[in-house]
């Protein structure tokens, strides 16, 4: 068996991306939002003071699919019910939990604050991507995200935010941390940020930080509590009775209403295809007879005599080996490839990693 080893121009690498919609049958859209009718708010410990799991339809139909959580926290454990109300246990809660974890994802240091441009609110409201729901990485540029509620004050009123992330606007930049790159939140669509500022409300704040390779969106309260109120959320501390906040909704059922109520969402999932492409050249001196032993008879003799001066082969398969002449992949042609001396072949290998 005869080998040809591949030269440096016959090998060419290529990446490319594969960008879908994010959302479960490929909905550009997420229109929809459901989440459990028993939301767990029971106790202190319940699940739904952590996170709510939202779906593209109602529980009760078996196809309804997770599409993505939201949480709440806050670093001195205001805005939920403590575990115990035992002396010295008050702020020890789910609120607390939360936005401990977050900060240990991200930055993996207990004393760091979640600082949106130059402000550093004490909550955090959190979106969290499903896994199932994107291939390696959301994709920058492509969140369309829109808040919308109604004060309690005025229920009559309501008021929007589109929100997007700063991709397109920062050229691309990004911050690096824990859960990969981080941009901002702001004002806008698609990537490009509306106004001159990063600093788009009071205090000098950003709506939110933005981590596609990790599907989490952190959002500022503040910077929504200043101007409407309607994700103003609840910081009782302390002993809580009734467990609700602004409307009498729990902190992380404000964040779901106000993504529920806007019926906008919008983000694409990204996936790096790394191809390497092999030229597999067949000279017109080179592969002209096989080792096929049907060709020869048992004293070694051809057994068709058209080969000895006409020899033609056909090309059906090409093996990739190794420098210890391994087989390491194979390649089938779609349909032969006639070869002989007065043919060469040019055959193109492509793997995908």
């Amino acid at each position: 068996m005869s080998l040809t080893r591949f030269s440096e121009g016959d090998i060419v690498i290529s990446t490319d991306s594969l960008v879908t919609s994010t959302w479960s049958g490929n909905t550009n859209n997420l229109q929809t939002a459901f989440t459990s009718s028993a939301n767990n708010f029971t106790s202190p410990t319940s699940s739904g003071f952590f996170h709510l799991d939202i779906h593209d339809k109602v529980l009760t139909d078996t196809s309804a699919e997770l599409q993505y959580s939201v949480a709440y926290g806050n670093r001195l454990g205001s805005g939920s019910p403590d575990f115990t109300n035992d002396s010295g246990s008050h702020g020890q809660n789910a609120s607390r939990v939360t936005y401990g974890a977050y900060r240990n994802l991200i930055f993996g240091d207990e004393n760091q604050f979640f600082t949106f441009d130059t402000h550093t609110p004490d909550d955090i409201y959190v979106i969290n991507v499903a896994r199932a729901r994107y291939k390696q990485t959301l994709k920058p540029g492509t969140l369309n995200l829109q808040l919308s509620a109604s004060l309690v004050s005025d229920a009559d009123v309501h008021h929007n935010f589109q929100l997007t992330d700063d991709s397109v606007t920062q050229n691309g930049s990004a911050k690096l941390t824990n859960l990969g790159r981080q941009f901002n939140i702001v004002s806008g669509s698609s990537g490009v940020r509306s106004g001159s500022f990063l600093g788009q409300v009071a205090a000098s704040a950003s709506y939110g930080l933005f981590y596609p390779d990790a599907g989490v969106i952190i959002l500022n309260p503040d910077a929504f509590g200043s101007g409407s109120g309607f994700l103003g959320p609840n910081k009782h501390r302390g002993e809580m009775t009734n467990y609700e906040g602004v409307g009498k909704e729990r902190n992380p059922e404000l964040l779901y209403h106000a993504i529920s109520g806007a019926a906008n969402f919008i983000v694409d999932t990204e996936e790096k295809v790394t191809s390497q492409y092999y030229f597999a050249r067949a000279k017109n001196f080179e592969y002209n007879y096989t080792t096929n032993p049907s060709f020869t008879d048992d004293s070694g003799n051809l057994t068709f005599s058209s080969m000895i001066n006409n020899p033609v082969t056909y090309i059906t398969t090409v093996g990739l080996y190794n420098d210890s002449s391994d087989l390491v992949a194979v390649a089938k042609l779609s349909q032969p490839v006639v070869k002989d001396f007065t043919k060469e072949a040019l055959i193109r290998v492509k793997l995908d990693y």
